[in-house]
């Protein structure tokens, strides 16, 4: 008598045919291109807000900003320049929002552009050739 087991052990170790599938990419959605690129722009945004931050805090925490504040005062001869009111956390976060807003409206644009720019390529080119195995 044999087991469920050794039944499944016996038919995993026959060798199964590779099925290769040949397809063309012909046409990418745009509505698709734009909702993803848009998803990966503001990931990206987030992640400039995230390092922003944290190399703020560790700049701070380190006294990097006292020690350059003050190598800049004495170069200008400034006694009133400081360095950490200038590059305050308030201030950096908005900077970064800013850049990180302009990423997503530009990634999300180049993604829009992209798909576009492909589909008009696909009449001249016939698509993408794209090979699928089963393995």
């Amino acid at each position: 008598m044999s087991s469920v087991a050794e039944k499944l052990q016996r038919k995993s170790q026959k060798a199964t045919a590779v099925k290769q599938v040949r397809l063309k990419l012909v046409y990418i959605d745009f509505w698709s291109a734009v909702k993803l690129s848009f998803l990966i722009a503001l990931s990206g945004a987030i992640i400039i807000l995230a390092a922003t931050l944290m190399i703020w805090v560790v700049l701070n925490t380190t006294g990097i900003f006292d020690e350059v504040g003050g190598l800049i005062a004495e170069i200008l001869g400034d006694e009133t320049f400081s360095l950490t009111t200038t590059l305050s956390l308030t201030n950096v976060l908005m900077y970064s929002l800013i850049v990180g807003a302009l990423n997503v409206i530009v990634g999300t644009a180049l993604g829009a552009i992209g798909a576009l720019l492909y589909n008009l390529s696909v009449r001249m080119t016939g698509g993408l050739l794209v090979g699928f195995t089963n393995n």
